[in-house]
């Protein structure tokens, strides 16, 4: 499916997302039309998906980051869905994630301090609907961030 030509590219738009189709197919080492057409086809094929700002959160004052694991009580026919509705309703909420196993879903959760997290975990998080369990788990330290691929 992807040819030598296309993960060169790849490679070169994941080390620099900025830079221009011509520095990209440049470093690549093919003309700025052929990138552009082969990342149109890599997007037509849903492979590239667009790019997208990251904002780092700590920067804007959010210096807490809890990841809390759920076991949802599976009585109620929509349980899940429910649940995820709710969740999703919750601006601190920036990452859900479902599991096989013991674990139902984790939800990353950022707040400015320890006491705006102890009042959204109060008031946004335990009236979540159908929670059997929750398991927190504060974040201390980020050791490695990297979305790119080995291609």
């Amino acid at each position: 499916m992807l040819d030598d030509t296309d993960r060169r590219l790849l490679r070169q738009l994941q080390n620099d997302p900025a830079a221009t189709l011509q520095a990209l197919a440049s470093r690549a080492g093919v003309s700025a039309q052929l990138a552009a057409r082969r990342f149109e086809r890599l997007r037509a094929a849903g492979i590239l998906k667009g790019q997208r700002a990251r904002i780092d959160w700590r920067a804007m004052g959010y210096s807490v980051a809890v990841s809390l694991r759920f076991t949802l009580d599976k009585a109620a026919p929509r349980a899940f869905d429910d649940f995820v509705e709710a969740a999703r309703q919750v601006p601190e909420v920036i990452e859900i994630q479902t599991f096989l196993g013991r674990v139902d879903l984790r939800l990353s959760v950022i707040a400015r301090d320890l006491e705006h997290y102890h009042q959204l975990y109060r008031q946004r998080i335990v009236t979540l609907p159908h929670i059997a369990e929750i398991e927190a788990l504060m974040q201390v330290a980020t050791l490695k961030t990297d979305e790119r691929l080995p291609i």
